[in-house]
C-alpha cells in the first residue's frame, strides 16, 4: 500500500511507526496510509524552513515572481492529474475539483504581482534634509494548517502569498486527503522554488501543537472549524505569534418576494448541495421572506433535487459525491433524523436514499419550519442539508442573520436595487452576495468572515495577506550636507 510521507527540503521523510488511513470515500476502502509526524519530524521541517529563509528573503523580487509564473503554467498543464488526486481522497466530483484548482490559480496570479504588492512609501524632506521611507519585510517561518475540504485551493491561498512575501513555510494539510499538498510542493520545486522554502508535514494534534509552540514559527494561518480555530488562535498568540484562524459558518440566503424564484432555486440547490455541502461558504439556511415565497421555493428545490445524480466523483455523470468519512456522514444524518423531534418538517430525507456502494454517500435533505434553537439551525452541519426559515419581512431576515454567532457569508436575491444596497449596509457579515449565492471574492480581494468565523485581524489571501505575511519598517534618514550641527537634547522635531 502506498505510504504518503513528509516532504522536507525536497526529500520524502518520516517513519511508518505511526500512520493513519486515507480512504477512498466513494468505496469506503483504505487506499493509502499517511505518516503521522512526531514532534521531532516537525522540528526538522521548521529547521529546514528557518535555514532556507535568509537565501529566499534575499532572492530578487523578479526572480521570485518568475517562480509563480512557472507554477501557474504547471498548475494549468497538470490540472487533470491534480483534480483526480483531489477526487480520489476527498470524493468531490471532478468538475468541482477542477473549479477548486482554478480558484487557487487566482491567488498564484495575484502573488506573481509581488513586485507591486511589496512596494513601500516614501516622503521627501519631512524636515530639513530628512527623508522617510517604509519597507515591507517577511515575518519569517510560517505555519500553514489547512482543511480537508479544499486540499489544493486553501494551501495555495496560504503558501503563494506567504512565499511571495519572502517567507518560508511548513504546511500541515489534512490527514484525510494529504496527497494533493505533496503534489503541490513538488510543482513548486519544479517551478524553481529552492529546497526548504516549502515543507510538508502530515499528522494530527502532535504536528499542529509543535507548530504552535515552536519559537521559530512566527506566524500561523489556519482554516477549519470554529472550536479549533479559537483554540489555535489562543495558543499561538499566547506564544507571541501572528495568527489568522478562519472558523466555521452558517450562511444564509435571503429570497425576497420580487426575486426570480427559478433562479433562486437553482442557486440554492447549487450552493447547498455542491461538494456535498462540505464548504464553509455553502448555503445552509434559505431565508424565505413570506410564506408564498417559502412554499414556491420548496416546490422548485424539490423538483431540482429529484433529478440530482449522486455517485463516485470520478464518474462524469455524478453531480455530487460522497462525504469525507463514514463518521461524518453519520453525524450529518443525525441532524436530519432528529429534526422533526425539534419541531421542524423534513421535506426530503436524504438519509433514506440507498446506494450500491459501501462509500460514504448520503442523499440531500431539505427541512422546512426551522427556527433558531434547533440543532439543524444552530450547528454548522457541513453536509448536504438545506434548512428553510420563514420570516415575514426584510427586517426579520436581517435580524435573524445578525443574531447568528457565525458571520462568514450571506446573500440576498432580489430585483430591487434599493433593497440590495440596504442589505449591504445592514448586514453584519464578512462576505455578501447580491444574486450571487457563494460570494467568494476573486483573488485581488481578501476572504474572511466576522464574529466566530474569524479569529485574528487579517483575512486570508489578497491584499490583507500581504499585510499579514509582512512587517512594516519605517526608516528615517539624513545625509550630511556640510551644514554645521549642534547637540540638541530635546525631542526630535519636524520643524
Amino acid at each position: 500500500m502506498t505510504l504518503i510521507r513528509h516532504l522536507v527540503e525536497g526529500r520524502e521523510t518520516g517513519s511508518d511507526r505511526r500512520t493513519g488511513p486515507v480512504f477512498d470515500p466513494a468505496t469506503g476502502e483504505v487506499q493509502r496510509e499517511v505518516v503521522f509526524a512526531t514532534a521531532t519530524d516537525v522540528e526538522t521541517a521548521i529547521a529546514a524552513a528557518k535555514a532556507a529563509l535568509p537565501g529566499w528573503r534575499a532572492t530578487g523580487l523578479i526572480k521570485r515572481a518568475d517562480v509563480f509564473f512557472r507554477l501557474r503554467q504547471l498548475l494549468v498543464e497538470r490540472q487533470d492529474e491534480l483534480a483526480a488526486i483531489i477526487t480520489s481522497e476527498h470524493g468531490k466530483v471532478l468538475s468541482d475539483a477542477a473549479g477548486e484548482i482554478s480558484r487557487g490559480i487566482e491567488n498564484v496570479e495575484f502573488a506573481a504581482g509581488l513586485v507591486h504588492l511589496l512596494k513601500g512609501e516614501r516622503s521627501e524632506q519631512v524636515s530639513r534634509g530628512v527623508d522617510v521611507h517604509s519597507v515591507k519585510q517577511p515575518v519569517g517561518v510560517v505555519g500553514a494548517i489547512t482543511p480537508f475540504n479544499f486540499p489544493v485551493m486553501v494551501p495555495l491561498w496560504m503558501t503563494a502569498s506567504a512565499i511571495a512575501c519572502g517567507n518560508t513555510v511548513v504546511l500541515k494539510p489534512s490527514e484525510k486527503d494529504p496527497s494533493a499538498a505533496v503534489f503541490l510542493a513538488k510543482l513548486y520545486e519544479e517551478a524553481g522554488l529552492p529546497a526548504g522554502v516549502l515543507n510538508v508535514v502530515h499528522g494530527d494534534k502532535v504536528a499542529v501543537d509543535t507548530l504552535l509552540d515552536s519559537p521559530d514559527v512566527k506566524a500561523v494561518s489556519f482554516v477549519g472549524s470554529t472550536p479549533v480555530a479559537k483554540s489555535i488562535y489562543e495558543r499561538a498568540t499566547a506564544n507571541g505569534k501572528r495568527v489568522q484562524a478562519l472558523g466555521g459558518a452558517k450562511n444564509h440566503m435571503v429570497v425576497m418576494a420580487d426575486a426570480d424564484l427559478d433562479g433562486a432555486a437553482d442557486a440554492a440547490v447549487s450552493a447547498a448541495y455542491g461538494s456535498a455541502g462540505e464548504r464553509c461558504m455553502a448555503v445552509s439556511v434559505l431565508v424565505a421572506v413570506g410564506d408564498h415565497v417559502a412554499d414556491s421555493l420548496i416546490e422548485k428545490v424539490s423538483e431540482r433535487v429529484a433529478a440530482l445524480k449522486i455517485g463516485a466523483g470520478s464518474d462524469p455523470a455524478s453531480e455530487m459525491g460522497p462525504l469525507i468519512t463514514r463518521e461524518h456522514r453519520d453525524k450529518v444524518a443525525s441532524y436530519v433524523t432528529g429534526a422533526e423531534a425539534e419541531g421542524a418538517r423534513v421535506v426530503i430525507d436524504g438519509t433514506t436514499q440507498q446506494f450500491d456502494s459501501n462509500g460514504f454517500f448520503i442523499g440531500v435533505s431539505l427541512i422546512d419550519q426551522v427556527k433558531p434553537g434547533m440543532k439543524v439551525y444552530d450547528d454548522e452541519i457541513f453536509g448536504p442539508v438545506l434548512a428553510v426559515v420563514r420570516v415575514e419581512t426584510y427586517d426579520d431576515a436581517v435580524a435573524l442573520i445578525n443574531a447568528n454567532p457565525y458571520a462568514n457569508g450571506t446573500a440576498i436575491f432580489t430585483r430591487d436595487g434599493g433593497t440590495a444596497r440596504r442589505f449591504e449596509v445592514d448586514i453584519e457579515v464578512g462576505m455578501v452576495g447580491v444574486n450571487v449565492p457563494i460570494p467568494v471574492p476573486v483573488g485581488a480581494y481578501s476572504f474572511g468572515g466576522w464574529k466566530n468565523s474569524l479569529f485574528g485581524d487579517s483575512h486570508i489571501y489578497g491584499p490583507e495577506s500581504v499585510h499579514f505575511y509582512t512587517r512594516s519598517k519605517v526608516v528615517t534618514t539624513r545625509w550630511p550636507d556640510h551644514t554645521p550641527t549642534q547637540v540638541d537634547l530635546g525631542f526630535p522635531s519636524n520643524h
